[in-house]
């Protein structure tokens, strides 16, 4: 029943928003040299790697430098991406990656190969079910980029305390999947984002 909500909720988003999308696709290519969309390897369900979509927030090769964002304050963030980020607008193109089965709009965010690498056996249960749009930890996290740029070390943080609270987090949805609860997190996501303003 999930899968009929996420592909129904996708089309009708993706129908929508795309006057959305053509406006921050030109908005991003107008400010800074490349295309709108950034894609990403990250890991999904059972463990294996999709191309996870997302429109464009810093300048071309900034995550060859690092894969953790440190707020605003991001040198290579764009003035854009600065605002897309703030209200979560470049997570829409993940949209397509629900109606193509590789995510659901609830989830475990999707990690990259090198942090999913550090997960203990226990851990690695988050990838038994699809990677999501949205969760209690993107919920929780919702000021993950200020933390982590008040951070000496954004990085050690991000692995020894950030992830690790994210993951149980996850295992909260995991151990009550059911559309209830799929339904509530989708809530409490417009609820914060709406609060953020």
């Amino acid at each position: 029943m999930i899968r009929f909500f996420d592909i129904l909720f996708s089309v009708i988003g993706i129908i929508l928003l795309f006057p959305l999308f053509v406006i921050l696709y030109l908005l991003i290519i107008i400010e800074s040299k490349g295309g709108g969309f950034f894609i990403q390897n990250r890991v999904g369900k059972d463990n294996k790697d999709f191309k996870l979509f997302k429109f464009r927030s810093m300048r071309i090769g900034s995550d060859t430098k690092s894969l953790i964002t440190i707020g605003n304050d991001d040198a290579r963030m764009t003035k854009t991406g600065i605002i897309i980020r703030r209200f979560k607008l470049d997570e829409l193109p993940q949209l397509f990656n629900v109606l193509i089965g590789d995510m659901s709009l609830v989830g475990p965010r999707p990690e990259v190969r090198r942090y999913v690498n550090l997960y203990t056996q226990g851990q690695l249960k988050v990838l038994s079910v699809r990677p999501g749009i949205t969760d209690y930890a993107s919920i929780e996290y919702v000021d993950e980029n200020e933390i982590l740029g008040s951070a000496i070390d954004p990085e050690k943080v991000y692995i020894e305390e950030i992830m690790p609270h994210k993951i149980r987090l996850n295992m909260k949805y995991i151990e009550k999947l059911s559309i209830k609860e799929y339904f509530h997190i989708i809530f409490l996501t417009f609820w914060s984002i709406v609060k953020k303003k």
